[in-house]
């Protein structure tokens, strides 16, 4: 009605404003139109299955960006994911005072931890061979201590606290959790921390070199998969991503020894990254 009275009423300015208005209103239709016959010719063309597989190509391709650094020339497994690369040495010497409750830990205190699940399958696991070295325990028990704060920390969306993992945890940590492994984001007029798919992808990748470290270069991927709430397919391509030899194994007592579980191996000289279009070509044939 409003523009029917400019029509007949408005100034030559208005009149001129509603011509415009509305060519650009005819554009927007064009262009849209045009957006969404371009799109329906790429999926007749190649097809939903084919799209989608392209996408996730390109997603396993792009795990590799949120990758440790790799040394492909490595003379050692050790070299490969350098321990200084995951923890740096401010960053491990913080860890000695909130780890100490690991070092001296009963058998009582592992059990009752299991039964209340304060910390995930792998580190509890794991608590139960610590050294008897006075310094190797020490280090393990740093280790572990931050390998849970980085599961417990992928399962946080937006970050909304300054110390999202509590006083516990040393502010060189926090600092470190909060630069390293979130995205910045834009959401009602604030900047948000947010742990993005990527971000997690990236946690995945540092909680493996980690354990790596932690287990002699050969890790149970499944148990880290449940800890971390991710599907097998995400976490078999992450590791395949860092290279690692992908063998099945029976998962150890009171950790679903009935199922296949997926070893993680890290072994020299490194396995030649494969395309993942030769791979599905390959499970096609078998």
């Amino acid at each position: 009605q409003m523009d029917l009275c400019i029509e007949a009423f408005g100034t030559s300015k208005q009149k001129r404003a509603l011509n415009s208005r509305r060519m650009n209103a005819v554009g927007n239709d064009i262009v849209s139109t045009a957006v969404t016959k371009a799109a329906a010719n790429v999926i007749d063309a190649k097809g939903v299955t084919a799209l989608i597989q392209d996408v996730a190509q390109d997603d396993v391709q792009n795990i590799s960006v949120f990758l440790p650094p790799c040394d492909e020339g490595a003379d050692k497994p050790e070299n490969v994911y350098k321990f200084e690369d995951i923890l740096s040495p401010a960053e491990y010497e913080a860890l000695r005072v909130p780890a100490a409750v690991f070092v001296n830990i009963s058998a009582e205190e592992i059990t009752k931890k299991t039964e209340d699940k304060s910390h995930c399958s792998f580190v509890l696991e794991e608590l139960k061979f610590l050294p008897a070295d006075e310094r190797k325990r020490d280090h393990k028990a740093r280790c572990l201590w931050f390998l849970d704060t980085l599961i417990k920390f992928s399962y946080l969306r937006v970050i909304k606290k300054k110390h999202p993992m509590g006083p516990a945890c040393p502010h060189v940590i926090s600092k470190k959790l909060m630069k390293n492994f979130t995205s910045l984001t834009y959401n009602n007029g604030s900047v948000q921390n947010l742990i993005s798919a990527s971000m997690k992808a990236k946690i995945t990748a540092y909680v493996i070199a980690l354990a790596l470290h932690i287990n002699n270069f050969q890790t149970d991927l499944t148990v880290l998969q449940n800890d971390l709430r991710l599907q097998e397919s995400r976490m078999l391509d992450i590791a395949k991503a860092m290279r690692l030899k992908i063998s099945k194994a029976k998962g150890l007592p009171g950790l679903e020894n009935d199922s296949n579980h997926k070893l993680g191996t890290l072994s020299l000289p490194l396995p030649v990254p494969k395309a993942a279009g030769s791979q599905r070509k390959r499970k096609k044939m078998n």
